[in-house]
């Protein structure tokens, strides 16, 4: 392997189901979600969670985002890290940690099978496929949009529910 573009394509083919975007896609943007928008962030800073006593706290660089929940908080790390502007995250909130765990696992393997394809090569080579990848992951990302910033609600009642085939009608005549 010789160029960058070939790196990447290895990791992206060697990640296969786990590839973070696909996960995002796949996982998420399936749900009902609503949009998150990161306010503006310093490049390539560190995102950590703290608890505090106000509750959980995404530092990302000098700037610290209070999430409801530590499941949200390591949701929105993996994208802080990523870079991302804007990303869905699930309404559901009992099924946020699922997916955090997904992405958290998929951004860890990412990064590992990055540094093993690139072991024999200089530091310099390393650092740079691995911005290409990150850049690579944050474009697809964004490419396939936050969501709505809202999410959508679907009521139904018994004036707009249709009877369902095979049911029989409780009216007497």
């Amino acid at each position: 392997m010789n160029n960058a573009a070939t790196y990447l394509e290895e990791i992206e083919r060697e990640m296969g189901e786990s590839w973070l975007p696909q996960i995002y896609r796949e996982r998420v943007l399936k749900l009902r979600t609503r949009a998150y928008e990161f306010p503006t962030l310093v490049k390539n800073a560190n995102a950590e969670i703290h608890h505090t006593l106000l509750g959980i706290e995404l530092k990302v660089g000098r700037r610290r985002l209070l999430c409801p929940d530590l499941a949200t908080a390591r949701f929105l790390a993996v994208f802080a890290r990523i870079g991302c502007r804007a990303v869905a995250i699930p309404y559901d909130i009992t099924k946020i940690s699922l997916v955090a765990d997904e992405l958290e696992s998929s951004w860890h393997r990412m990064l590992l099978t990055s540094a093993r394809l690139t072991l024999e090569r200089s530091a310099a080579f390393r650092t740079r496929i691995q911005r290409q990848l990150i850049g690579k992951v944050r474009d697809e990302i964004e490419g396939v949009g936050a969501g709505p910033r809202i999410p959508q609600f679907r009521w139904i009642t018994k004036q707009n529910a249709e009877p369902q085939k095979g049911t029989r009608s409780t009216k007497k005549n």
